[in-house]
């Protein structure tokens, strides 16, 4: 199931993505001066809303390993005031059905942000460069926590997917259902130095062939490598438990994949020296069954749903709506 879960990562992500509230000024703070960007039933955007917006685009763009360039930046402020536009038009929404948030909500929120900075000058120098003060902050989690509540009441409540599409998705999609294979192995390992010359790798090989005789001769594997094994596994029998490919090194990797559970295998060089390894059991590579997953599936193909339900929520609040821009698209 492992190979769909990083798309079902979502949760209230869906909803906080269409719920991305920025902090407009006051209409008629705004309203005397030359840097409107836009107007929402008569609320307007000032240039510096927008720069804030953009700045904090930016800056998940960049925590995210993808910094902006200038080709674009054009689309980034595009991107920003939309959402700024749709932003305003569900907090206004949500005050029409009278949606009240929790203040000690917010202040929970607050903390177990700040709880994410080592310290409280790196929680202000990120608000810095999102241009925000706590204060904006803190009035941008109450904004996004109304609209939330709004949009979980007017839309993620009417959402609800049948038993049988996810059935069909399921049966449609059986590559993204498939367990990652892994293996459990045990390892005796003869250490090899980097730049060990030919007669001190020729000296563990013979240490390593001298164990594998030992074997041979029906020696347990984990008492043989409780005795010789140089890996930090030695102790406990040179148990590495269960591992999934990339987790080890190349040559390691195939020669366990290569084996049948109770299998050992011919002396393996890797840059740690030389290794015997026995594979105790396998596991995976087969197609998790429709039981085990279908209450997950159930939720990921709701988000989905809630991802479209709420973005044609916003179109129609726009469409009703009095939006002005006073910027080039």
């Amino acid at each position: 199931m492992r190979a769909i879960k990083g798309r079902w990562v979502l949760g209230t992500a869906v909803v906080l993505a269409i719920c991305a509230v920025a902090f407009p000024a006051a209409a008629e703070e705004a309203a005397s001066s030359d840097d409107k960007v836009a107007a929402v039933n008569g609320t307007v955007i000032s240039k510096a809303d927008l720069e804030k917006e953009v700045g904090r685009l930016q800056w998940q763009y960049s925590m995210m390993g993808k910094p902006a360039g200038e080709s674009e930046m054009a689309e980034m402020k595009k991107e920003a005031l939309e959402k700024l536009i749709e932003g305003e038009l569900l907090y206004q929404e949500s005050k029409k059905q009278d949606i009240k948030v929790d203040e000690a909500e917010i202040e929970r929120h607050m903390a177990t942000m700040r709880k994410r900075f080592p310290t409280e000058a790196e929680f202000q120098a990120a608000l810095e460069k999102m241009s925000l003060s706590v204060d904006q902050l803190t009035s941008q989690f109450t904004r996004g926590r109304a609209v939330q509540q709004l949009i979980e009441s007017q839309v993620a409540d009417k959402v609800a997917v049948s038993e049988e599409e996810g059935k069909s998705f399921y049966e449609s999609n059986p590559d993204l259902f498939k367990q990652p294979e892994q293996v459990k192995a045990s390892h005796i390992l003869i250490k090899v130095e980097p730049g060990a010359d030919e007669s001190q790798k020729a000296e563990a090989r013979e240490k390593l062939q001298k164990i594998s005789k030992k074997l041979e001769a029906g020696d347990d594997f984990a008492e043989l490598a409780k005795e010789f094994s140089q890996g930090p596994s030695g102790p406990g029998g040179g148990d590495l438990g269960y591992f999934g490919r990339g987790q080890m090194v190349k040559p390691f990797e195939e020669a366990a994949f290569a084996l049948e559970p109770g299998g050992v295998s011919d002396i393996v060089e890797t840059r740690f020296g030389y290794h015997l390894i026995k594979v105790v059991d396998k596991r995976g590579g087969d197609e998790a069954a429709y039981e085990d997953v279908k209450n997950r599936l159930a939720q990921y193909l709701k988000q989905q749903k809630l991802q479209e339900e709420a973005e044609l929520y916003v179109k129609k609040l726009k469409e009703e709506a009095e939006v002005e821009r006073f910027v080039t698209q």
